[in-house]
């Protein structure tokens, strides 16, 4: 690692080593986030899946940036964090597919339900 002369990127490098310790090492960027946006993702799939659809898309598109981060250079994150990447994405798939099932199961039932409805004998009913 050379060592550069901007006074910004030295103060940063500072508070990274006085936040991290001096291993050199950092969490990945919003491996935290896509833990959470995972299991939100699942607990809230029976929300019409609406809500676990939009969690499960923003945690996939997080934890796939942040895989490329770490496939570029490995040694300078956390494994723990990349544990967290890991975990995050297989919760945002499953309440990916989840939300999507539910979805789909509210959708045929409407679909049943409006069929159901235009059956019935609405002309002899005043």
């Amino acid at each position: 690692m050379e060592n550069s002369n901007n006074p910004n990127e030295e103060k940063i490098n500072q508070q990274i080593n006085q936040q991290f310790g001096n291993s050199g090492q950092i969490p990945i960027p919003n491996s935290t986030a896509v833990l959470v946006l995972g299991i939100v993702s699942i607990a809230l799939c029976w929300c019409y899946g609406i809500v676990a659809l939009t969690c499960g898309i923003i945690g996939l598109v997080l934890a796939n940036k942040g895989k490329a981060l770490y496939d570029a250079n490995p040694t300078a994150y956390t494994l723990a964090s990349f544990n967290n990447l890991k975990g995050g994405k297989i919760c945002s798939i499953i309440g990916l597919s989840l939300g999507a099932l539910y979805l789909i199961f509210v959708i045929v039932y409407l679909v049943i339900l409006g069929t159901a409805f235009t059956m019935l004998p609405w002309q002899n009913l005043h």
